[in-house]
């Protein structure tokens, strides 16, 4: 499942292989977006930085979104004033227009390719037009021009919308190796395919990866969720993995970005190409593996969009993964026990676009001491009791999940060949496995998360082994994708053809 934007504009490969004894002023974990644009600020500071990358760079989220970088965000800032208040509203504002405005600017200065598009949310029951009439109150009590809107361009009707204008669409990975080039440029050193396996923090800090071993005095955990976290974020945090589909289209295409507030989730936005527009189509969002067919979902989301657009085909189909934090606002924190050094950026819950450059200008301005107003209100946000109140359910959800997995996985014995494209979890050796069989490679590991010991659930339509409590993901050979996890699972019966 390769996203159009990673198929049409892949982020070059630039990494370099670690020397011994290398020293940084900043070691930055994650090269998507929030890292990216970390290390470029920092470098641009004079700090030596460092840029580590498990996989390569954009492989994870960044290169996998819809790429909206817009302030009208579902019922997202509704929610951030029912659990924090206005002042707290209005600083997450603040941040994202602050990261809007740099990345209009940053494509602007360097004639990267990018629209301005009025956003809409809109509602298709009684109940989301009350969520929507919720969100204009909030907008507008943090100075966002949204009002209800008459007309959508939509080719479908709807019960009510609402929008704001001028908002900002682009291409994720265009802008990324446009970052990633300046960064090179000012200094920044990037390794590419070296995951980070242990990280101390003993007089400075020191960062060991598969490939090698890199000391800094401070390191910023910009993994989507932090790997080695002593910050208890995975606790705080609701993996979820949605999908998108491309189509070329015959005919007009509505020209806003949209984006439905009831379940199940719609988006929409074009993007330009050579051959015309293409429209992107996104939605059916689910916790990590906690779904019984993947494929049904992506079915699902093309026989919707070919029910409305009857010329469409599809040319791409991927995912994504985004973490929604219990109080809505990201979380930007310095890790317990690190005396200060290990800073972790996530939680965007599906805005990455804006709260990462949001992060990163907030990461930077602390260590550069040009702190940002909106930034010292952020910090200063504790949680609420509707936070813990959302974060005790959702980790009642993943003791289920725990429960329901290790029940399921040492119910029945394990045995056969599951059969092409499929996964199955069994007993073997009185442990749960997991045995896949993909592209006639026949193969069967550990079926236990290396995280935190959760039962592993097959992925029928990326063919992946993911984990229903926090996120992780694996391959079917059991390397890990993604997700808190740090190591591979155990491969048990080797591979077959």
């Amino acid at each position: 499942m390769t996203s159009y934007w990673l198929d049409t504009h892949p982020v070059p490969e630039r990494g370099t292989p670690i020397e011994a004894g290398e020293r940084h002023d900043t070691v930055v974990v994650g090269a998507g977006l929030t890292g990216v644009v970390t290390a470029l600020l920092l470098a641009r500071a004079g700090q030596r930085v460092c840029l580590l990358e498990a996989r390569s760079v954009g492989a994870v989220t960044t290169g996998n979104t819809s790429a909206k970088a817009s302030l009208l965000q579902g019922a997202n800032l509704s929610q951030v004033r029912r659990h924090h208040g206005e002042e707290a509203l209005g600083a997450y504002v603040h941040a994202n227009l602050a990261g809007q405005s740099w990345l209009r600017e940053y494509m602007v200065d360097h004639g990267l390719a990018h629209q301005v598009r009025t956003a809409f949310s809109y509602a298709d029951t009684h109940e989301g037009v009350r969520r929507l009439d919720a969100e204009v109150d909030a907008a507008n009590a943090a100075g966002l021009p949204v009002d209800w809107a008459a007309e959508t361009g939509l080719p479908y009707p709807v019960a009510g919308a609402i929008a704001l204008a001028a908002q900002l669409q682009l291409h994720p990975t265009l802008l990324l190796a446009a970052l990633l080039d300046e960064a090179l440029a000012t200094g920044v050193v990037l390794h590419t395919g070296c995951r980070v396996h242990d990280l101390a923090v003993r007089g400075g800090c020191q960062v060991t990866t598969t490939a090698g071993t890199v000391s800094a005095d401070r390191v910023v955990l910009a993994t989507g969720t932090p790997i080695l976290d002593r910050g208890g974020h995975f606790a705080r945090l609701a993996a979820q993995r949605s999908y998108a589909l491309a189509f070329r289209v015959h005919g007009h295409l509505p020209q806003g970005m949209y984006l439905s507030i009831d379940e199940p989730t719609r988006s929409l936005r074009t993007t330009p190409s050579p051959d015309g527009e293409v429209l992107i189509v996104g939605g059916n969002g689910h916790p990590v593996g906690r779904h019984g067919s993947t494929r049904e979902l992506v079915a699902d989301l093309e026989a919707w969009t070919t029910g409305i657009f009857p010329s469409a085909v599809r040319t791409h189909a991927w995912s994504a993964q985004d973490y929604r934090p219990a109080g809505r606002l990201p979380l930007v924190d310095v890790l317990p026990l690190s005396n200060g050094r290990v800073v972790a950026a996530t939680g965007y819950a599906k805005w990455g676009m804006t709260n990462a450059v949001a992060s990163a200008l907030r990461i930077a301005g602390r260590w550069a001491g040009a702190e940002h107003a909106w930034a010292r209100v952020l910090d200063d946000v504790h949680a609420s009791f509707a936070d813990l109140a959302e974060g005790t359910r959702s980790n009642a959800e993943v003791a289920l999940a725990a429960s329901r997995g290790w029940i399921a996985g040492e119910a029945t014995a394990l045995e056969g060949d599951p059969g092409e494209g499929r996964g199955v979890v069994g007993r073997l050796g009185g442990r749960p496995a997991a045995r896949s069989r993909v592209d006639g490679v026949t193969c069967t590991v550990s079926g236990v998360c290396t995280h935190l010991g959760g039962v592993l659930a097959w992925n029928d339509q990326e063919r992946s082994w993911d984990c229903p409590l926090h996120g992780s993901r694996f391959d079917a050979s059991g390397r890990v994708l993604e997700g808190p996890a740090v190591d591979d699972l155990e491969v048990l019966g080797g591979e077959s053809g």
